[in-house]
């Protein structure tokens, strides 16, 4: 079983390569972020079937890694790293991880662990992950209800009349304009924007989906399914109650 180690620490991942190896793995060793994404672009080889991810990572965060790893593949991930806060965990876990282990761990365990989420997600077929300097990022300008949102100087206008946000109602609208109609998860929203977990946190992203409403001067722009997350309205708000919607809270 091909396994991909992303671990800056020379010590910590000889030691745990020498493990895997007599255990029937053929390890590849990433020092860095850039280095674990350029190891993923499909070469030939049987695809990997794990990675294990360290988050302190020298070029990136591991974190931004998994994220761009998901853009483009379906290959199990296990976090494993010494940030054991539950905030970490969560965050980690909503950004597309499969399981987390934390520093110190026992070696049978994540043995286990590795196995287990192999099963689940089988063997992937190749795909193709891009390297970071070609991760799309979707930096060109978005339209949708006559709003642009120029995300490269990070600027928001409403037929023409410039709206200023504050930095996390950008992001908030960025995100949810990028998929009109899609409903976006309160957790995945908290991951995506703030960067951490959703508990305790319900009320911020009300505040925050208020305002937008408000600043924007359409109230009818962002819809919240009750019990999921929130969405944004692709079409006029008549013709959105005339098709089968999930139930909205008002």
């Amino acid at each position: 079983m091909r396994l991909l180690l992303v671990e800056d620490d020379e010590r910590v991942a000889a030691a745990l390569v020498a493990v895997l190896g007599r255990h029937g793995f053929q390890v590849r060793h990433a020092r860095s972020g850039h280095e674990a994404l350029d190891a993923l672009v499909p070469d030939g080889n049987d695809p990997y079937r794990v990675v294990l991810l360290d988050l302190g990572l020298p070029d990136r965060d591991g974190f931004e890694v998994c994220s761009r790893i998901r853009a483009g593949s379906g290959v199990p991930v296990i976090m494993v790293t010494a940030r054991a806060d539950i905030r970490s965990r969560i965050h980690g876990l909503n950004l597309g991880a499969d399981d987390y282990v934390t520093k110190p761990y026992d070696m049978g365990e994540l043995l286990a662990r590795i196995h287990a989420v192999a099963r689940r997600g089988a063997a992937p077929a190749a795909v193709s992950v891009p390297t970071p300097d070609a991760v799309p990022q979707q930096r060109g300008p978005l339209e949708s209800r006559g709003i642009t949102i120029d995300r490269e100087r990070r600027r928001v206008s409403v037929d023409g009349r410039d709206v200023p946000l504050t930095r996390k109602e950008f992001d908030l609208l960025a995100l949810l304009a990028q998929s009109p109609g899609v409903v976006y998860r309160r957790e995945q929203i908290f991951s995506e924007v703030w960067r951490s977990g959703w508990e305790g946190n319900g009320r911020t992203l009300e505040v925050h989906i208020g305002s937008l409403r408000t600043k924007l001067a359409l109230p009818g722009l962002v819809e919240a399914v009750r019990g999921v997350g929130y969405r944004l309205i692709p079409e006029s708000p008549a013709a959105a109650a005339d098709a089968p919607q999930a139930r909205a809270e008002h």
